[in-house]
């Protein structure tokens, strides 16, 4: 029975009412002697609060589309099938651009998120650079279909989700398609092809969309064997001119370090309540050593970069969940890389769907102002807004998060 389908939940909800209604019914029958009688009401007892508590993950899982089967719950499944150590740009000296075309079979993906705007499909890619084989989903635009644009390449984001998170995730519990058919259809948000990759790729750890040798390639799953695909599959624009990354909590610190790691693979990026210290996620690989950490922290990549690189961010959050972070990115940003950092009022919604899924469309009508586009200030300043009355002072733990200062026992986010 599927982890994430109707019939799964409709077992737990009848089973969590029979739990309830077992103990009124049977608590002053149950026969036998006095120890026998207590170890029954003992096990109808434990009954209830077993199934109210799956009932509770169910529901909490398919609203926010944490695990997408009991092969990711349980940690079973095996997407990693190699990690050779692929050198500092992550391609192992292989030409990815010489490699041989490849085409992907493609099905349509079950669950109503990926109906409620034009199907969604998916495949399972086999990367030949990074060596995980997980499944991609793609939604591709309104006009992509339509005769008048058949010779037209379209820009392309791919979507993160946090940790844990599934792939689905941006199409069902954020809506993504469903907010953005519209503006797509009427021009407001330039038609993008949505691709969201698998992220969860090993068991009980985030993997910090870090290659680490030996263990996973996480980063060259991403920015090498996923666009390869898309480029290969669809009428996709080059990169980096037309790619950009979005993501939320964990995918949003993965979407700009990797915007900032590899300006020739991505034009932007936009972050849901990120963090820059991948020690903000603490089962994260990136930050098990010093040097994992720093090569994996956006604030230090931009701030020791010889020449700055040509990519726009987009960083939202509330004061002590992604505000200082994308402060700190903006103090040091040199041209030609702009920063737009937009701060949320507290009590916006928390570190939550509630919080992210709302802004979806302003993030798109950003990227669509930024694709193909470059500024002469290190700021952004085409979006207005407020400034949050009392943000965390420079000595704060979350200053020192937000700059890769934090110790691992002050590193602990909000939930």
């Amino acid at each position: 029975m599927s982890l994430t389908g109707t019939p799964f939940l409709c077992t737990t909800v009848v089973l969590a009412v029979v739990a309830v209604i077992l103990p009124l019914v049977l608590w002053s029958r149950t026969p036998g002697p006095k120890p026998l009688r207590a170890a029954a009401r003992l096990l109808m007892l434990l009954f209830a609060q077993g199934t109210a508590v799956t009932l509770v993950f169910v529901l909490v899982n398919d609203r926010n589309s944490l695990y997408d089967d009991w092969a990711d719950l349980l940690g079973t499944a095996g997407h990693v099938q190699r990690a050779a150590d692929l050198g500092r740009d992550g391609t192992g000296g292989i030409a990815v651009k010489r490699l041989p075309r490849v085409r992907q079979t493609f099905t349509a993906a079950g669950g109503a998120g990926m109906r409620a705007a034009g199907a969604v499909r998916v495949t399972q890619l086999r990367g030949r650079v990074s060596g995980v084989n997980a499944e991609v989903y793609v939604w591709l635009p309104p006009q992509y279909d339509d005769p008048a644009h058949r010779h037209r390449k379209f820009p392309v984001v791919e979507l993160l989700p946090g940790y844990p998170g599934s792939a689905r995730a941006w199409f069902e519990a954020m809506r993504a398609p469903e907010q953005l058919l519209p503006l797509m259809t009427s021009g407001e948000v330039a038609p993008f092809i949505l691709v969201a990759p698998r992220t969860n790729l090993l068991a009980a750890v985030d993997t910090g969309c870090a290659n680490v040798p030996g263990q996973v390639n996480a980063d060259s799953w991403l920015s090498v064997d996923v666009p390869k695909m898309v480029m290969d599959n669809f009428r996709a624009q080059p990169a980096p001119r037309g790619w950009a990354t979005a993501g939320y909590s964990a995918g949003a610190h993965c979407a700009v370090k990797l915007a900032v790691a590899h300006p020739d693979r991505y034009r932007a990026a936009v972050s849901l309540s990120g963090y820059n210290d991948p020690i903000g996620e603490r089962s994260s690989l990136a930050a098990q050593t010093p040097a994992l950490r720093a090569a994996n922290n956006p604030y230090l990549l931009l701030r020791k970069a010889a020449v700055p690189p040509p990519v726009a961010l987009y960083l939202s959050g509330e004061s002590g969940d992604g505000y200082q972070a994308g402060m700190a990115l903006e103090s040091v940003a040199r041209a030609p890389t702009t920063v737009r950092v937009v701060p949320l009022p507290p009590g916006a919604g928390g570190h939550t769907m509630t919080l992210w899924r709302p802004q979806v469309g302003t993030a798109f009508h950003w990227l669509t102002l930024q694709m193909g586009q470059s500024r002469a200030k290190g700021r952004d300043t085409s979006v207005a807004g407020p400034t949050p009355r009392s943000p965390s002072s420079a000595g704060s733990r979350h200053a020192a998060l937000a700059s890769g200062t934090a110790s691992r026992a002050a590193a602990a986010r909000r939930p």
